[in-house]
């Protein structure tokens, strides 16, 4: 019985081969589509599964307000970790990380020496790898940075450095310093699967600016990582429990913190302030972080996940609406085979499973062609997604075995509406030739199917089309300062006391219009305190208190970013301004004065600095547009103000002359800095890296609206190529009455057209709603205008409408005299 269902199903592909095609095809795409997603999804939630002990380490993350600014973060202070560990049963150890950010290494080879600048560099307390239990090749774990002076590296690290992966005793120059470090320790790659990414690991003790800060519960600069006892991490409800406890911790142990940066705890709490502790299970961090910040830039969103998955599955509905819609619509070519089966004696069930083995013959053919088609796009859609999936994923973990099933899905799916409708065809009514072509019913369904492919397929082409709307305002906004030709250098703290030297030498290059030293840049961080608007004669109610961020800077930065000067002086030479400071807008608003120029801000920690504003430049943003403008400020270098670690110099260059300049750059720093690589980019490259995610997301929503049009499209064409066969006749007597091929070909489209109107109506409150919720996680985001549905039902008007015509225009044209003969 199974062998005659084959047969017949093979006869009906050879008899019907274009259609045949068309279902395959679609049906291909959608698998192949939904494979790519699922890798994708597989690699997203395989992020730090790997760790043994993942489910048991829990990072501290910190929700604060202090001085009016509210903030979310994975960053935080130095004695965190003890506290927690000593006054809560349950935690077992904790560990801590810090990033240094720019590090300076080389090997101590005289004669072969090498230098680069790293940036995957963690200090680390010296039990680090006990609590991830990264795949150590060479050292000890327990005992590799427990001694100052040492280093562990990858693999690939040590082959980079030394040639080779025996590197355990060499030594490596760290830093600005050159200071001596021992190699104790040989990692294997770290998992592009792991949140933590480094290169290098060196002892906390490394750098003394954590153990100077040791004291502090403000200064928020580490990050730290808890690990709980097996009984504590699987009760969520207890973890929660001993997270309502932490603001306890914090009255007990940071008081004399607070206080000595002049904000004692009652004061502080008095204000509304608050300094709430929490906890996130390691392995929820990658896809959980959302509205968390981070000095992590790999994160993925869970939200992306649930989006691609609903892409993934409405692609696959797709395909299988197609191959019910073709099925269907040509039910009236079989009907005289289901009648004669009938007559000879098959029941119902065994026409039903007759076309559900067509079915299925048709989703494992396409599972087949899929596999080809993945292997063929893998390729690209790794350069979309900056992933590295390999194909031979599909074949682990049982991935293959639920390919099997979603083809077996696929199938039943698929065929379960044809089949049971083909095989309740009444044989009497059949062969009388009174089977209705055209029921009501019937027609519906169709139509009905139809309408939900093009809803799904606008509303992919309206998420498309406001993803990358985004993202061009991202470029094109007023960002409060010139991005455009401005070249940043970074790490010109290693020229030590020649940096302004080699500043002023770069001023007077051809084709350099300014150049300025700054402790950062916009894209690049910032140093954050508290400061304390003082009251005046004229001004006797300003705010309590004020947190901002700021840079210490030379006169020539405000000129070199193009940043406004709205009222007062820029810093200068002919005045000393080592106790002025320049504030931005928003620092103006909050500081409560009504005109702040001439107004003092202190800084309560230390002597109690005063600082006297000399001047309101307009708003200007140093972080991406995912932030809203905080409250700012601009102290020149003379203030010593606090110490940074690295500095920058940016460089205004004139349009058309990059190329040049840059020469000119690399020839004056091999002079000044001849061991040392030179570290620039730009700031609109900077600026743009800071919507990496969003861009990937908007590559991927392209591609997939794309491959939803393909299959709807490929439906649609089937449906009108059999339209055109079906009413062949009438379309010939029409023309013998004189209608013209336009008159024709609209009469076949106007119906199609109106099913694809019906489907823009339906997707466009969806989608509205959907990048809505998309567009909350940027402070400054555009409108979504009416225009953006206009053009993505006007896009599937345009393409339906050469679909469909391309059949109609086919049929218009044809003989009449053909279509009219006599069978």
């Amino acid at each position: 019985m199974l062998k005659n269902y084959f047969k017949i199903a093979v006869r009906s592909f050879k008899r019907n081969k274009s259609f045949s095609a068309i279902n395959l095809l679609g049906l291909s795409v959608g698998i192949a589509a939904t494979l790519l997603i699922a890798l994708y999804i597989k690699d997203e939630l395989s992020y730090d599964r790997f760790l043994k002990n993942g489910n048991n380490i829990f990072q501290v993350s910190l929700a604060g307000d202090f001085g009016g600014n509210q903030f979310n973060t994975y960053n935080t202070p130095p004695p965190v970790g003890d506290a927690i560990m000593n006054d809560y049963p349950g935690v077992k150890s904790y560990t801590r990380t810090f990033s240094p950010g720019d590090v300076l290494i080389s090997n101590d080879r005289s004669s072969t020496k090498k230098y680069f600048t790293e940036q995957n560099v963690l200090a680390v307390d010296s039990n680090f790898l006990q609590v991830f239990d990264f795949s150590l090749l060479q050292g000890n774990a327990a005992s590799c940075l427990n001694e100052p002076h040492t280093i562990v590296i990858t693999k690939a690290t040590a082959e980079k450095y030394f040639n080779t992966d025996q590197a355990i005793g060499k030594v490596l120059l760290f830093g600005d310093s050159k200071l001596p470090l021992k190699v104790t320790g040989i990692l294997q790659n770290i998992p592009a699967q792991s949140t933590l990414q480094f290169d290098f690991l060196v002892p906390m003790s490394t750098y003394k600016v954590v153990s100077y800060f040791s004291w502090s519960w403000i200064w928020l600069n580490t990050n730290t990582y808890v690990t709980l006892s097996d009984k504590l991490a699987a009760d969520e409800a207890a973890v929660n429990k001993m997270v309502a406890l932490f603001p306890d911790m914090v009255k007990r142990r940071a008081g004399k913190a607070f206080e000595r940066v002049g904000m004692p705890m009652e004061e502080f709490y008095k204000k509304g302030g608050y300094w709430n502790f929490g906890l996130k299970r390691f392995t929820n961090v990658h896809l959980h972080s959302a509205g968390i910040e981070t000095n992590t830039s790999a994160l993925g969103s869970i939200r992306n996940l649930y989006i691609f998955g609903a892409v993934a599955f409405f692609i696959i509905l797709l395909a299988c609406v197609n191959f019910m819609n073709l099925s269907t619509a040509r039910s009236v070519n079989r009907a005289k085979e289901v009648g004669v089966r009938k007559v000879l004696g098959s029941l119902k069930r065994n026409l039903t499973a007759q076309f559900l083995v067509e079915s299925l013959l048709f989703s494992f053919a396409a599972a087949i062609i899929a596999l080809v088609l993945v292997v063929l796009a893998l390729p690209g859609f790794n350069l979309l997604a900056a992933k590295t999936l390999s194909f031979g994923l599909l074949f682990s973990n049982y991935i293959w075995l639920g390919l099997i099933v979603l083809a077996i899905l696929i199938g039943l799916l698929a065929g379960s509406y044809p089949a049971l409708y083909l095989s309740s065809f009444k044989p009497i009514a059949v062969l009388k030739g009174k089977l209705s072509k055209t029921g009501a019913g019937t027609i519906f369904f169709r139509n009905g199917l139809v309408v939900f492919q093009f809803a799904v397929s606008v509303g992919l082409i309206i998420c498309t089309t406001v993803v990358f709307n985004q993202l061009r305002y991202t470029q094109q906004k007023d960002l409060g300062l010139d991005k455009e030709n401005l070249l940043l250098i970074s790490n010109t703290q290693r020229l030590g006391t020649a940096e302004k030297t080699f500043r002023d030498e770069l001023s007077k290059m051809n084709g350099v219009l300014n150049a300025t030293i700054s402790t950062n840049v916009p894209s690049a961080g910032a140093f954050g305190d508290r400061y304390i608007p003082e009251p005046s004669a004229t001004e006797n109610n300003p705010a309590k208190d004020m947190s901002m961020y700021s840079y210490m800077v030379d006169e020539a930065f405000v000129p070199t970013m193009d940043i406004q000067l709205l009222k007062g002086r820029n810093f200068s030479t002919a005045f000393n301004d080592s106790a002025s400071v320049i504030i931005n807008e928003t620092a103006a608003r909050q500081s409560g004065w009504k005109e702040p120029v001439g107004q003092y801000l202190m800084y309560p920690g230390g002597d109690e600095t005063r600082f006297k504003v000399i001047a309101v430049v307009k708003d200007f943003n140093v972080q991406s547009l995912h932030s809203a403008v905080t409250p700012f400020a601009l102290f020149h270098h003379s203030s010593k103000s606090y110490t940074e670690p690295a500095s920058f110099i940016s460089v205004r260059v004139k349009p058309g002359q990059v190329s040049q300049a840059i020469a000119s750059l690399q020839a004056k720093w091999k002079n000044f800095s001849p061991d040392t690589p030179l570290d620039y980019n730009f700031l609109d490259a900077r600026l743009a890296a800071m919507y990496k995610t969003e861009q990937q997301v908007g590559a991927v929503f392209s591609v997939f609206a794309f491959l939803s049009i393909l299959v709807a499209c490929l439906g649609l064409f089937g449906l009108a190529a059999f339209t055109a066969e079906q009413r062949i006749k009438e379309i010939g007597i029409r023309k013998v009455l004189g209608a013209s091929v336009s008159g024709i070909v609209s009469m076949l489209s106007k119906d199609f057209l109106k099913l694809v109107i019906i489907g823009s109506v339906i997707a466009f409150p969806v989608a509205w709603w959907a990048m809505s919720k998309w567009l909350e996680d940027f402070s400054y985001r555009v409108n979504i205008g009416w225009w953006v549905f206009g053009l993505a039902a006007i896009i599937a008007m345009i393409i339906a409408f050469v679909t469909v015509s391309s059949q109609a225009i086919k049929a218009a044209v044809a003989n009449p005299v053909k279509s009219l003969r006599t069978e």
